[in-house]
């Protein structure tokens, strides 16, 4: 049996209750290097700003028919919405009427599992080995309905004033609440473009600290983002000389963006991919392996 025979299909959502901390480039760079590792892919959004949608590409479904609301109320056929974006990789796009659906979701039947039972229950392990979904960054049920069809959540971190109530509030008010109904595996916390010094008191440092120090949180840091006490006074001796931890800054992200592409197919020599493909890894093994 060959080692993807032997995985076990998985979907996680990507999510924080703040906007702006890389969800959607760590949905898409994730999802991109699931399907390099030769699985079949579907890449969810359900984000209202869209950004996911458009970075790939696909602005006419997002102002088009409101197929989100016609597959989550009405029971449509998902596969009828999905576009393709690469080989192994396909797209469930958002909708500018996201609110629409948020909406008529409050008076809906099950209306916290529309998600699982329409899209993912049907599709995961008949179509698709993996599905990453792209979440909103505010309470709600379309919110509700990532968590619930997931089961699984990684969460973006970007080193800048607010990602410590960022992710209190994504604990309390996500996980912690999610708990008291189901199961939800918190998969990896992810330091995402950074750009700082590390010998010096810079807002990379103090997030790379935190999450590395503190019990609660380190044992969801990726291999290249975590740092042991020997490192950090290797880094303030001037003696270190591993990888820069965490997914860095690079020109090459954000044109791949305006690209509409994914890191892999607009830069295939980008260092930080490397990354990116620790992500898929730890999805595949369902959780973070030291």
């Amino acid at each position: 049996m060959s080692d993807s025979d032997e995985k076990t299909p998985r979907a996680v959502a990507i999510n924080v209750l703040k906007g702006g901390f890389g969800k959607s480039t760590t949905a898409i760079n994730l999802a991109r290097e699931l399907a390099e590792r030769n699985d079949q892919v579907l890449l969810i959004d359900l984000d209202d700003n869209g950004h996911t949608t458009f970075n790939l590409g696909h602005r006419d479904r997002y102002e088009g028919e409101n197929h989100v609301q016609n597959v989550l109320l009405d029971g449509s056929d998902p596969r009828e919405s999905i576009v393709p974006v690469v080989d192994d990789l396909d797209l469930f796009p958002s909708h500018e009427a996201l609110e629409e659906v948020e909406t008529n979701l409050k008076s809906a039947m099950a209306s916290s599992q529309r998600l699982f039972r329409n899209v993912v229950d049907p599709l995961l392990g008949e179509v698709y080995d993996y599905i990453v979904v792209d979440t909103p960054a505010n309470r709600g049920k379309v919110n509700d309905n990532a968590l619930f069809a997931t089961k699984n959540l990684m969460v973006p971190l970007r080193p800048e004033s607010g990602w410590e109530s960022g992710i209190t509030q994504t604990n309390k008010r996500l996980i912690q609440e999610a708990r008291q109904y189901f199961d939800l595996e918190l998969l990896a916390l992810v330091p995402t473009d950074l750009s700082e010094r590390l010998d010096q008191n810079t807002r990379d440092r103090n997030l790379l600290q935190a999450i590395n120090s503190r019990d609660g949180l380190e044992p969801y840091v990726p291999n290249f983002a975590h740092l042991s006490e020997s490192d950090w006074e290797a880094i303030d001796a001037g003696e270190y000389n591993g990888n820069l931890p965490g997914i860095r800054h690079r020109a090459s992200i954000d044109k791949a963006h305006r690209a509409h592409k994914p890191l892999r197919d607009f830069d295939s020599q980008c260092d930080q991919l490397e990354c990116y493909d620790e992500l898929a890894q730890i999805v595949e093994r369902g959780g973070v392996t030291r």
